[in-house]
């Protein structure tokens, strides 16, 4: 289930909170409804990424633990702040799984997303603890997919 609940009076961010899955075409269809065209692509590969992280990292895929995001959006600007109930995690540590040492430096999966996260959006910042994630995506760029698109034709 998914819980949204709209900004107070006074205040632009919205607010909404689900269980942990991995399912979460709903939560981005809600989370992009009002994201430019051209942003799309690069905001959901962005959010997705990050929710992933929060739901099975965080909350270890437990159903009984909530992700909640609190959103804002204007014509300049987008903010989230996704907060997981899991221990957190230091930003400056390589988490792996003991799956990927098998693995060739290059194929390794674990150390993408927070490299991945800071090409997509203009501010990614955690709380000390790590449970805590802010991401922030100013208009006046030009997306990275359009741009990767471009040079491909």
């Amino acid at each position: 289930m998914i819980a949204i609940s709209m900004p107070p009076p006074k205040s632009h961010w919205s607010t909404l909170s689900f269980a942990s899955t991995l399912y979460l075409y709903p939560v981005l269809e809600i989370l992009l409804e009002r994201i430019p065209d051209e942003w799309q692509y690069d905001i959901r590969l962005g959010l997705q990424e990050a929710l992933v992280n929060a739901a099975k990292h965080g909350n270890k895929l437990d159903p009984t633990k909530k992700v909640v995001v609190h959103f804002f959006m204007n014509a300049e600007q987008c903010s989230w702040i996704i907060s997981d109930q899991g221990a957190g995690f230091d930003k400056h540590e390589r988490c792996c799984d003991l799956d990927d040492h098998l693995l060739p430096p290059e194929e390794e999966e674990c150390g993408r997303g927070v490299c991945l996260l800071s090409h997509i959006f203009d501010q990614v910042h955690w709380n000390h603890q790590g449970n805590q994630l802010r991401l922030s995506k100013y208009f006046h760029k030009t997306p990275l997919m359009a741009v990767s698109m471009e040079t491909v034709v």
